[in-house]
């Protein structure tokens, strides 16, 4: 599949192309949700990233506890119609080693697909740094796939948002074809036992009660 058909325009809320692939690839039980971030038509040569991050502070998380079925509606997430395990993958990461979606069975994943020249993908990141730092000693696990086409320009984007989590590479879009990726960001939450429980399509706030009463009630 072409890279510009991979990441052709489409407007999320139209639900039309978007819906039809998403259903392909994780036969979701509802529509595609409403106010997710547009796909891009093509990787820009020259855009860079946006101006530096604030440092993101951790607070207490002293918010509402939701259920899991409540959280995924209040993220306006896609689950999908039926079981279905996620896709295994090995992909280098940005800072030399390897990351193998196997290895971390018996933990939660959110799998990432984003892009530096992605202003929605960049919108997120901070939040999906808070969500991390509060989770990842509890078995929560947070990749981000890069998808640029140029894995130089990655390592430099890390250290400007001053994010943790791991960052891989997959600038021929390898796995984002595996995952039937079609606009950018898109976000898969797998469970403990391997298996794809949500779709976020567009960015999140991932640092509010639902995201986090999501990988909660997910570890439980």
């Amino acid at each position: 599949m072409a890279r510009t058909l991979l990441l052709a325009v489409v407007i999320v809320a139209a639900a039309g192309i978007a819906g039809a692939a998403l259903v392909a690839a994780i036969g979701p039980s509802r529509e595609a949700p409403r106010g997710g971030a547009p796909a891009v038509e093509s990787r820009p040569g020259g855009d860079g990233p946006a101006p530096a991050a604030p440092v993101v502070t951790l607070k207490p998380r002293k918010g509402r506890v939701l259920t899991v079925a409540d959280a995924v509606k209040a993220l306006d997430l896609i689950r999908p119609s039926r079981q279905k395990l996620a896709e295994d993958f090995t992909l280098p990461l940005a800072g030399g080693k390897s990351f193998r979606l196997g290895a971390e069975r018996g933990k939660v994943v959110m799998i990432n697909f984003w892009a530096t020249w992605c202003p929605p993908c960049r919108e997120e990141m901070p939040a999906m740094e808070r969500l991390w730092l509060h989770h990842k000693d509890q078995g929560f696990v947070l990749v981000a796939v890069s998808l640029d086409a140029d894995p130089v320009v990655v390592p430099s984007f890390v250290d400007q948002y001053r994010l943790t989590f791991p960052v891989a590479l997959d600038p021929k879009m390898d796995l984002g074809n595996a995952y039937g990726v079609r606009a950018l960001p898109s976000s898969f939450i797998v469970d403990t036992q391997g298996y794809l429980a949500a779709l976020a399509l567009g960015p999140r706030s991932w640092d509010n009660d639902a995201s986090h009463s999501l990988v909660e009630g997910l570890l439980r």
